[in-house]
């Protein structure tokens, strides 16, 4: 899958790295196609692909459903997963650094999954998430061990407008000690949201601190919704 390195490459990494300082995500241009998009739509119903079903209401995660990929990962899932951790891995040093944390990712995916499989981490991530009208996700950070990279990626798969209404990407920052901040994101088929999964580095008065992350989606009004979450970590 050169192509979606090429196309990883050329997106506008200096751009992403301040709207993530700036804003707490970043969002990019349709990066993925639509054939792309409908192909990977069309696994959601191949459960050879996958390790897992989740019934979000049974957990009381909201009203949907989602799907843990099984290794191998498809072509297209592991291009985008190997090649956007780089330029990820840079910003997520960063972040650390500015937190003054011991933590140092490595350069490539490969020595991220090693770290995770020596933590009995060794479950891949990647997932198809489906919702119908009516359907929600609640607030929540994609956490599965101690082994926790700090940034993730939604690929929207859908066509707001033609396949589904509502259905916007949620993310809230928490403060200490203030109100929280909220953000509804309103996306394009192709697009890809990065944001972090757990926590983000914020100046203030007394120098940087964390601001925990939760993300979700809002209510679906009408029609169907896919997206791709990436995780970077994989799970116990």
């Amino acid at each position: 899958m050169a192509d979606i390195a090429t196309r990883l490459a050329d997106l506008d990494w200096t751009a992403i790295e301040r709207s993530l300082w700036e804003w707490g995500y970043a969002r990019t241009p349709s990066l993925l196609t639509p054939d792309e998009c409908a192909e990977l739509v069309a696994m959601y119903d191949d459960d050879a692909r996958f390790r897992s079903r989740i019934e979000m209401a049974r957990y009381r995660f909201g009203l949907g459903d989602y799907k843990y990929f099984a290794a191998p990962l498809p072509p297209l899932v592991q291009a985008l997963r190997t090649h956007a951790y780089p330029p990820l891995a840079a910003i997520a040093n960063q972040f650390e650094a500015a937190l003054d944390t011991a933590t140092l990712h490595p350069t490539a995916l490969d020595g991220l999954l090693a770290t995770c499989h020596r933590r009995g981490q060794t479950k891949p991530t990647p997932l198809l998430l489906h919702y119908e009208a009516g359907g929600y996700n609640c607030l929540h950070q994609d956490v599965y061990g101690d082994v926790v990279f700090p940034l993730q990626l939604t690929c929207f798969l859908s066509r707001r407008g033609v396949d589904y209404e509502g259905g916007d990407f949620l993310l809230v920052e928490q403060r200490p000690r203030a109100q929280s901040r909220g953000e509804a994101i309103a996306t394009e088929q192709g697009e890809i949201v990065i944001f972090p999964t757990r926590y983000r580095p914020v100046q203030g008065a007394r120098g940087w601190y964390r601001a925990a992350m939760r993300h979700g989606v809002s209510r679906i009004l009408r029609g169907a919704r896919y997206t791709l979450g990436i995780i970077f970590h994989d799970a116990r």
